[in-house]
């Protein structure tokens, strides 16, 4: 399929997979897309900046790289930066057309239903939307207009942060697109409009919409108007949907506000107020979110939790459908709008349109015939080279293109291609599988994991999603007869691993799990220290893991818990270094925690060892930033060997040493290398699956310990 993508400045119109149908989802043909002259162009402009330039905006991603740097060193962070600037980006978030597929758990929308989308509605000939984010168009809507759906969610979501009633005197500061759908809702809602802007030609528009005042900045006064219009009281609210770097536009709707009135923020402007109209009027404040209640919440969105209605009366979703009821019933009306329509392939030249004509508010797409045959619409595989596969080395596709995957696996696969041949990268979303296959030399990308397990070419996949996908995948690839290497976690329940395991023992996969730190070069020198050792060690692990959200992923179902998700880590390695088996586990956890922080973020487990060894893992959240995330003491026959944050090793022997780096080396490459030769040479994999097995276990356990409470037993 055809998708937009923005790149160095340019709009730029590429093939791409078409996505496939996930759980929750709604695959759709788009027939109409909606431009926003100001979210896009302002992304267009931004893509073409310069390095120099978005440094200078974005000191805090500055400062990030800075951060990174002791992980990837100079060139790995070079590399890093050059690959996300030539990744393009896809634009596009409103559209419109005919569902071909739904996903599993959606019983509410079937093939053939005509639907608008929010969100991840690109400019593209097929999207793949969450349901929360997709609704029904209605009768006597058209298909059209239904593609501003997005757009006219945000406006409305302003309008009931105002709170108005019928009666009530609203000033809109800004007639864009935005600002002018504000208008029809509020004289649908029966308020008294104020419409202010710059141009003549929206305020004309303005009027015609039913405005009952407008007032031209550039010519009027604005605060000696607005009083006299209200009797000098003050307009009810203010809201904005201007766009602009300067504070200016936020001071003066506080200025011709009403005593105890609102001013709604809903375009992007500048916050540097003035505290005095604020404090003498008393007046709100308010922010509105995009399209409403939901939006950005991952449990709303992506896991399709909706809110009860007798609660949150009006979320994201119930917002769009509103909107397009408003058209239905002709109290919003898009013909008045100075919005032109372009064909899909036309789309560099909307753009342009948007950028050099001050008339325009907006531009749709249209699209015609589909570059894919109808009957194919799942076809979900696009080859970048004609290549062969070759017999003497590993053929290998990555299933998950996130930034794990593009800064670690795939730069090291590359690294390795003495070993290793990257032939296929998988990724739910189209433009990033097809874009980081083209960077890193793939024969082809793919959206759907069924073309990797058919391939009989591929002998190796690399597992780097959400955590909740592992076992599943793991399953399908040993099935299918492929060599497996899987980020950790394994599993995320015992259920899972034991069905694991049986699968991997029935067709007798070769498996990998990514307990890299084991094969990082400072563990093996310490493991090759402790080889010849006479007694059990201590192991002192302390892992300063930093706070994450609330709502971060790694805490909800497809994550796990940081125990789970993380703590498998240090777990297996300090399996490694006793080189014993565990034998036994205590746990405990912090009591009487805030909400801020969680049990399983702060902890202590023990693990007992047959060899009467012992490790104690430390993880915290409650630690300070700058302090270095990891660091392991080693004690053992007299000598003392200590890894920080691996960076460096200290070794207390007869004579101390320290070892240093100039970056991190956590064993991502090494991992790779020797799986590599393990499975060229046919020899016994790196970790064993009962080394797999115990890690994860213990993960279980202590996962289960301090869920059970164990840890608030009376104190003696």
């Amino acid at each position: 399929m055809k998708q937009i993508l923005l790149r160095k400045g340019n709009v730029h119109i590429e093939e791409v997979p078409v996505p496939s149908i996930i759980e929750g989802c709604v695959l759709v043909e788009v027939k109409y897309s909606f431009i926003s002259s100001g979210t896009e162009l302002s992304s267009l402009t931004t893509s073409g900046e310069s390095l120099l330039t978005k440094a200078r905006k974005q000191p805090d991603k500055v400062k990030k790289v800075l951060e990174q740097l002791p992980i990837y060193g100079l060139t790995g962070m070079i590399d890093k930066i050059r690959r996300e600037l030539d990744l393009g980006k896809p634009t596009g978030y409103s559209c419109s057309g005919i569902v071909k597929e739904v996903g599993k758990g959606i019983d509410d929308l079937k093939p053939g239903d005509m639907v608008a989308c929010a969100g991840d509605a690109y400019h593209a000939e097929f999207v793949c939307v969450h349901r929360n984010l997709v609704v029904k168009i209605p009768e006597n809507c058209s298909v059209q207009d239904a593609s501003s759906v997005a757009l006219g969610a945000i406006a409305l979501q302003g309008v009931r942060r105002a709170d108005n009633r019928i009666g009530e005197t609203v000033t809109i500061l800004g007639t864009g697109l935005i600002g002018l759908l504000t208008l029809q809702i509020l004289k649908a809602a029966g308020c008294k409009v104020i419409a202010v802007d710059i141009s003549d030609d929206k305020l004309n528009i303005a009027r015609e919409l039913g405005a009952d005042f407008t007032i031209n900045l550039t010519t009027e006064d604005l605060i000696f108007k607005v009083n006299t219009i209200t009797r000098g009281w003050g307009s009810d609210s203010v809201i904005i949907t201007a766009s602009s770097g300067s504070s200016e536009v936020t001071n003066t709707a506080m200025e011709i506000v009403r005593k105890k009135g609102k001013v709604v923020v809903v375009g992007a402007v500048g916050m540097n107020l003035k505290r005095k109209p604020f404090y003498e009027k008393e007046a709100d404040f308010l922010i509105s979110c995009s399209y409403g209640p939901g939006r950005y919440d991952e449990n709303y969105e992506i896991l399709g939790n909706d809110y009860p209605y007798p609660y949150v009366r009006w979320t994201e979703n119930r917002n769009m459908n509103e909107y397009l009821e408003l058209i239905a019933s002709k109290k919003i009306d898009l013909s008045k709008l100075p919005v032109q329509v372009f064909a899909f392939s036309e789309a560099s030249k909307a753009f342009n349109a948007l950028a050099t004509d001050k008339k325009m508010i907006a531009a749709i797409l249209r699209y015609g015939e589909i570059i894919i045959p109808r009957e194919n619409y799942n076809f979900s595989r696009i080859v970048l080279t004609n290549r062969t596969f070759k017999k003497n080395k590993i053929n290998t596709a990555i299933i998950g293109a996130g930034s794990f995957a593009i800064s670690n696996h795939l730069p090291n696969l590359k690294k390795l291609s003495q070993y290793y041949s990257i032939g296929v990268v998988v990724d739910r979303n189209p433009y990033k599988a097809k874009e980081i296959a083209r960077q890193f030399g793939a024969k082809y990308a793919t959206t759907n994991i069924n073309s990797v397990l058919n391939d009989k070419d591929i002998d190796l996949v690399i597992i780097t999603t959400r955590h909740n996908q592992h076992a599943e995948l793991v399953i399908a690839s040993a099935k299918a007869g492929k060599s497996v290497f899987v980020e950790k976690p394994l599993a995320m329940n015992p259920d899972e691993l034991k069905n694991i395991v049986n699968i991997i023992k029935e067709f007798n996969t070769p498996l990998m799990v990514g307990f890299n730190r084991r094969f990082s070069p400072f563990s093996k020198k310490i493991k090759e220290k402790i080889s010849n050792r006479v007694n059990p060690l201590v192991i002192n692990y302390r892992v300063n893991a930093g706070n994450i959200p609330l709502d971060h992923w790694t805490r909800g179902p497809q994550g796990g818990g940081r125990i789970i998700g993380e703590a498998c880590h240090m777990f297996d390695l300090m399996n490694y270094f006793t080189s014993s088996k565990p034998i036994d586990v205590i746990s405990r956890s912090i009591r009487n925690p805030t909400h801020y922080h969680f049990v399983k973020d702060n902890f202590s487990a023990t693990i007992s060892y047959e060899d009467g060894s012992f490790g104690n893992l430390i993880y915290t959240s409650f630690g300070s930033p700058k302090l270095q995330k990891e660091y392991i003491e080693i004690y053992c026959d007299g000598n003392v060997y200590i890894i920080n944050d691996f960076l460096s090793l200290e070794l207390y022997e007869n004579s101390n040493k320290k070892i240093k780096s100039w970056k991190v080396e956590k064993g991502y490459l090494e991992e790779l290398e020797e799986f590599a030769k393990s499975l060229l040479n046919k020899t016994e994999i790196p970790i064993s699956l009962d080394e797999i097995i115990f890690a994860t276990e213990i993960s279980f356990i202590v996962d289960k310990q301090i869920s059970d409470g164990l840890n608030l037993a009376p104190a003696l």
